[in-house]
């Protein structure tokens, strides 16, 4: 009798165990995918500028100082006939002076680079860290630091469960919290640990 009532009950533990792991599997894709959608919408937005800072400077170029000289040297040649044997002249110097317009024009300055990619930032942070640190900890510390960009903690775990994936990061578990820090930090962390505790084990009395 008791046989029969505990297995039902063990069927339900796992169901719920795996519909757990699906659950927390699920979340983990879609921030992945999410953060793969916002990547490329940024690289969409900057090719757009890119087009639109090209169209202008296309446009800069056909209605510029340029073809303005061009326009004024053939109006004039027009209007005024010159003879035969100054006009190879004529032309080569509205030739020249287009060029020196064309020189003489500023050029666009270029793109800055961009700072430090969100990865190398996360782990450049728990590099720094003697202790774990939750994803909530690495944002707040990430967005004190650089206030001039947008940081989500989802954003964040992502970027953390990938240099765990790489071996670049450790992930540890305490209570119902998920910490992160590199190797190097849960080794020293744990050396500390035992420390402690050998400090506060008593001696044995003779």
């Amino acid at each position: 009798m008791s046989d029969a009532l505990t297995t039902p009950t063990g069927l339900e533990s796992q169901y719920a165990t795996q519909l757990a792991t699906d659950l927390e599997r699920n979340a983990t894709d879609q921030e992945r995918i999410g953060t793969e959608v916002q990547s490329l919408q940024e690289q969409l937005r900057a090719l757009q500028h890119d087009r639109e800072l090209l169209l202008k400077m296309q446009q800069l170029l056909a209605n510029g100082p340029a073809g303005a000289v061009r326009q004024a040297g053939a109006s004039r040649t027009a209007r005024v006939p010159a003879p035969r044997e100054s006009a190879p002249r004529t032309k080569r110097t509205v030739r020249k002076k287009a060029a020196a317009a064309v020189k003489a024009k500023p050029q666009p300055k270029p793109k800055s680079a961009e700072g430090p990619t969100l990865i190398e930032l996360v782990r450049g942070h728990l590099g720094q860290q003697a202790e774990p640190r939750s994803a909530a900890e690495v944002t707040t510390a990430l967005t004190q630091g650089h206030p001039e960009r947008t940081i989500k903690t989802t954003v964040v775990r992502t970027t953390l469960e990938k240099l765990v994936a790489k071996g670049q990061a450790q992930r540890t578990r305490q209570k119902n919290s998920v910490f992160y820090s590199t190797p190097d930090a849960t080794e020293q962390a744990e050396r500390s640990g035992e420390g402690a505790a050998a400090a506060e084990k008593p001696e044995s009395k003779d």
